[in-house]
């Protein structure tokens, strides 16, 4: 009887926090199809399907141009975090045992701490002597720096699980350090590669301050800059932006939807290594 408790209990608690969690979503959508007329219900359903909303929102805040000006950034960021970070796992991983990589391990973590706000000052600065403001090299540039250090930290504790006897077979048949990586390491590293990219993805393609801050132009802006396009000084526009906010999910839903499974596995077993 205890257990048919806790088991009934805990499926309780896993609904109402489903509930709690698709609570925002739910608003979001139905406040996208609803008219401005219907707006004052917030969980009342619209009288009629307005359609409309999708197409002004696709309009007024350029979506097309600012999702391929998302997708290039996150797909770039993503590329050199997942690509730096699981080298730079590896050779912590392997050599910890040395003081040196330990310290730096710490490094890391102690800049993961650090906000974005105190080093946006001098970022502006530099970017602007360097010429890559308004630039989308310079946006990956940031958000790759800015998500490596927390992506390496992620998968150092899943490298030193992998077997070093399968590097050291693959060693004594001649090959290298680098082909021993990309041939039998980083395979290996599958689920956490899948879920430091997912999350990344995730957080790229949600990055705000970093576009605020070097992207200007109109034909540069991503995603989350075009949702201000909505929301003036004397009023806002809701259902057009409710309606924006659904596109952009879209795709980073589809890609969750994919990789969830990859994601579970990657943070389990990352959770158990030593």
């Amino acid at each position: 009887m205890k257990h048919v408790r806790v088991g009934i209990l805990s499926k309780l608690y896993l609904a109402v926090a489903t509930v709690i969690f698709l609570f925002p979503f739910y608003i979001c959508l139905l406040t996208s199809i609803k008219s401005k007329q219907d707006l004052g219900g917030l969980l009342s359903l619209p009288k009629k399907i307005n359609w409309v909303n999708f197409t002004e929102a696709i309009d007024k805040a350029n979506i097309w141009g600012s999702m391929k000006n998302s997708i290039i950034i996150t797909l770039c960021s993503v590329l050199i975090i997942v690509l730096v970070s699981a080298t730079a796992a590896y050779a912590i991983a392997r050599q910890y045992r040395k003081r040196f990589y330990r310290f730096y391990e710490a490094l890391l973590v102690a800049s993961v701490m650090l906000p974005f706000q105190v080093i946006m000052v001098p970022v502006y600065r530099m970017y602007r002597s360097l010429n890559l403001l308004d630039t989308r090299v310079g946006a990956i540039i940031m958000i790759s720096g800015l998500a490596i250090a927390y992506s390496t930290t992620m998968m150092i504790g899943f490298v030193k699980g992998i077997p070093v006897e399968l590097e050291e077979a693959a060693m004594i048949d001649g090959a290298g350090r680098f082909r021993v990586f990309f041939i039998i390491v980083l395979p290996l590293l599958k689920p956490i590669v899948a879920t430091v990219a997912t999350l990344q993805a995730l957080s790229a393609w949600n990055e705000f301050n970093v576009s605020i801050l070097l992207l200007q132009s109109e034909e540069i802006k991503t995603i989350p800059m075009q949702q201000y396009v909505f929301f003036g000084a004397y009023g806002a526009d809701y259902n057009t932006a409710f309606a924006a906010a659904v596109i952009a999910m879209i795709p980073v839903i589809i890609l969750f939807l994919i990789l969830q499974k990859q994601v579970v596995a990657g943070m389990t077993a990352g959770a158990v290594k030593s």
